[in-house]
């Protein structure tokens, strides 16, 4: 799926759309593809001579991809956003540079009322380059 699809599901606009293409999805998970350039607003002085792409960048991702899944299992309408509540158990384990390609793994592990439990992998070259514990719900529009 393309980027259109994207941003039919989420808010979230340049610079701060993170996914690239939806390269599968089901009930309780997705997967999504990014690959990171090196004019993008986060590596500009992070590092200097060295760009390293920011840990909380890969969350985001992940926290994007679920956000997508999330559309069509609960969605808020005209104007809903998805957010973010939490962020646990959080590992990075491989630095992300432009010019890679990460593959966005998210599963939904549970739904209480209006809160969402999710599992985000990043992966790099098939290994996982960070993973996290997060939760989201789905805010109305005020």
């Amino acid at each position: 799926m393309t980027a259109e699809s994207i941003e039919a599901a989420i808010p979230h606009r340049a610079p701060m759309l993170l996914l690239d293409r939806i390269v599968s999805q089901q009930d309780q998970q997705i997967v999504c593809e990014k690959t990171f350039r090196d004019d993008e607003f986060f590596v500009q002085g992070h590092f200097p001579g060295r760009p390293i792409v920011p840990g909380v960048i890969l969350c985001e991702c992940c926290m994007q991809a679920g956000a997508i899944l999330l559309s069509k299992i609960a969605p808020g309408g005209e104007g809903s956003v998805p957010l973010a509540t939490r962020a646990d158990n959080v590992k990075f384990k491989k630095v992300v540079v432009p010019g890679d390609t990460v593959e966005l793994q998210v599963t939904l592990n549970e739904r209480v009322s209006n809160a969402f439990f999710l599992t985000g992998r990043v992966l790099l070259a098939g290994k996982v380059a960070a993973r996290l514990d997060f939760a989201c719900t789905i805010s109305a529009p005020e």
